[in-house]
């Protein structure tokens, strides 16, 4: 099992979050706290790549509706980039990618956003 991890970039408007790690039970409450740090850092717009998550369960998509709930409140931006095969599915099939702002990569997610 890969440690949770989340490092940051700044790239134009965005700031760019790297996702790694297996998002679930035992890490939601690991990411939960570090997208909560990023969203009140203050960014306007944030984007998390998620080429790095391993794994995914109903504990890990919770934690990404709530980084888009927060967000959403403090009038920022969360867009999901670089989306796992597998993670992407789960997405579509729960209709989750309706409601969060999924991209193919992380520039087409900047320039959705403007950047």
């Amino acid at each position: 099992m890969a440690d949770p991890s989340v490092e940051t970039t700044a790239s134009g408007r965005c700031l760019i979050a790297r996702v790694g790690g297996e998002m679930d039970y035992a890490t939601a409450q690991v990411f939960r706290a570090r997208f909560e740090e990023l969203i009140e850092r203050g960014d306007r717009c944030i984007v998390l790549d998620l080429s790095g998550v391993s794994f995914c369960d109903s504990s890990g998509l919770n934690v990404l509706f709530g980084a888009r709930r927060q967000a959403d409140a403090s009038g920022a931006v969360v867009m999901l980039a670089c989306v796992p095969g597998p993670l992407r599915r789960i997405l579509h099939m729960t209709g989750a990618d309706q409601a969060l702002q999924v991209y193919d990569t992380v520039t087409d997610a900047e320039a959705a956003f403007g950047g």
